[in-house]
């Protein structure tokens, strides 16, 4: 009785094992079938471009899916292997991954030498002799430190005149100087660039061991805008001096009393290099608490030359011919006109929503005609990008130009058949009053076809809209718009923000005023580069 409860506890336990191997090895196809798909759709991305409007959050759905089927393959991996453990049966299951590069070369080594056996553990002797080692490299982090500098003045007399001499107070950025600029850089960065409110922030310095208050951090902030409003003007006057600009404003929820108005974030940025241009490229935000008209009016109020923004009304003025110094240009987003299109042309949400047994939705084959032409010229786009505008300019004539023709033609022709209220006769419509705006990327090359590079200095603030919630106030609202500048601005310039604010509030002070423009991201960061030259050499 008892081998046969022995047999059956052994037979049960395989079962077990093998069941626990299958599902290790399905949980590990899982995930690789979703790693390769998400490897193809950011290549596709970058070769091809944005496939769709959707495409973006398409890929950070795959990330998140993918993060959650490799802890899933992990898991199932250590419960086959202790399964396994239990018998002697089944075959064990490990997983074949791939070579992780995890180690740096320009990270510091810490050598740990375990004490080696003094005794041989076979027969007891102890003339051991080295035959080699092995080594197990760990990736660590090492916690954040804090530390106290004391900086110490020595004061002395004159024994002939008795006048006290003493080497002048260090620069600090806020009065009387209890943070460095590390801290400060640290604490702009994490509420502005990443989205951390102070109190958070407060919050987990607290567990650390270093209790700041929500106020003292709070004058810090204030302090620091206060010190960076000259570089935050340079910024403005960069951004200004642009031949073309892209324009866009989105929503921020402001602190009202007894209520949360809806403010707007507005955002001017300059990028050439998709003309092929030498300037650096920079971001200037400005904040409103309303959309009236008057404000991008203001905004632009000394510039002319080229604007890609939407079809909003208060840009209307900014176009009329009196204007002075001269009237801005518009030039309409493809991808604006292309949206209304597409929501009747997804082929692929459709086939999704059948798949769910979700009702489908209604496609127009005109609708998808038109994504087609459009899609055509974006294609044409993606073959210039970063050439010289005229060279841009000669390829739109020879071949954009007639794609552009064809499409009105076709456009006006299907437009005469629909109902004045039917949607795609709408879209069509909004294209043809604006249609000068949309072809004026065929007769000069520094335009684009899209706004995109707008819309992406934004979406920081639509994902930190989640964290943060709201504004406190109107100048709260003002003081992130400065910041906001400047952060998107170094991160266009592949500068690391937090590094860089450091910097420039450790030697703002001192600078010369004459050549502050030397603290802007993109020069700094070649005085970086210069300087890390000069030691190597």
């Amino acid at each position: 009785m008892d081998a046969d409860r022995a047999a059956l506890a052994e037979e049960n336990a395989a079962l077990k094992a093998e069941l626990a191997v299958a599902r290790a090895k399905a949980s590990e196809d899982a995930a690789l079938i979703v790693q390769q798909t998400l490897r193809i759709a950011k290549l596709e991305r970058q070769v091809y471009g944005q496939k769709s409007e959707r495409s973006a959050r398409l890929i950070d759905q795959l990330a998140l899916t993918f993060e959650e089927l490799e802890a899933n393959a992990t898991e199932d991996e250590l419960a086959a292997e202790q399964a396994v453990a239990k018998t002697t049966t089944v075959d064990g299951f490990t997983r074949k991954r791939a070579e992780r590069n995890t180690f740096p070369d320009h990270l510091p080594r810490e050598r740990v030498v375990i004490d080696p056996p003094t005794a041989c553990e076979c027969c007891g002797g102890n003339r051991l002799r080295k035959l080699g080692e092995d080594v197990t490299r760990t990736l660590e982090s090492v916690p954040r430190q804090w530390k106290v500098i004391e900086t110490m003045r020595e004061k002395f007399s004159c024994r002939d005149c008795e006048k006290i001499s003493q080497a002048p107070a260090p620069f600090h950025v806020i009065p009387r100087g209890w943070a460095g600029p590390s801290l400060l850089a640290m604490l702009l960065y994490e509420k502005f660039g990443q989205h951390q409110p102070l109190n958070r922030q407060t919050e987990r310095y607290a567990l650390e061991g270093v209790p700041i208050s929500l106020s003292t951090a709070a004058d810090a902030v204030g302090a620091c805008c206060t010190v960076l409003e000259p570089l935050l003007r340079l910024l403005e006057a960069h951004v200004m001096a642009s031949e073309r600009l892209h324009g866009d404003d989105t929503t921020v929820p402001v602190l009202a009393l007894g209520k949360c108005d809806v403010a707007r974030c507005w955002v001017y940025v300059k990028d050439d290099r998709p003309f092929g241009g030498s300037d650096p490229p920079a971001a200037m935000f400005y904040y409103s608490r309303d959309r009236r008209g008057e404000h991008p009016q203001a905004h632009l109020a000394n510039y002319s030359g080229i604007l890609q923004a939407d079809a909003f009304g208060g840009y209307t003025k900014l176009y009329e011919p009196p204007r002075s110094p001269g009237p801005i240009r518009e030039a309409a987003c493809w991808v604006h006109a292309r949206r209304p299109f597409f929501a009747m042309a997804d082929l692929e949400e459709n086939a999704r929503r059948k798949a769910a047994g979700k009702k489908e939705i209604a496609l127009s084959p005109i609708a998808i005609e038109i994504v087609r032409r459009i899609d055509a010229l974006f294609a044409i786009e993606r073959t210039i990008n970063g050439q010289g505008a005229d060279h841009r300019e000669a390829v739109r004539q020879a071949q954009s130009a007639p794609l552009v023709a064809d499409l009105e033609a076709y456009m006006r022709e299907q437009c005469a058949k629909l109902s004045r209220g039917h949607d795609l006769a709408k879209a069509m419509n909004y294209m043809f009053k604006r249609w000068g705006s949309f072809t004026r990327f065929l007769d000069d090359g520094r335009v684009c076809l899209s706004n995109n590079a707008a819309e992406r200095a934004l979406r920081g603030i639509a994902l930190g809209r989640k964290s943060w919630l709201f504004c406190g106030s109107d100048r709260g609202g003002r003081r992130a718009a400065a910041m906001y500048s400047l952060i998107v601005s170094a991160k266009m310039n592949d500068v690391d923000p937090q590094v860089w604010l450091a910097d420039v509030l450790a030697r703002i002070a001192i600078h010369p005023a004459h050549r502050l423009d030397e603290l802007l991201p993109w020069n700094w960061k070649i005085a970086q580069q210069q300087g890390l030259a000069a030691q190597a050499a």
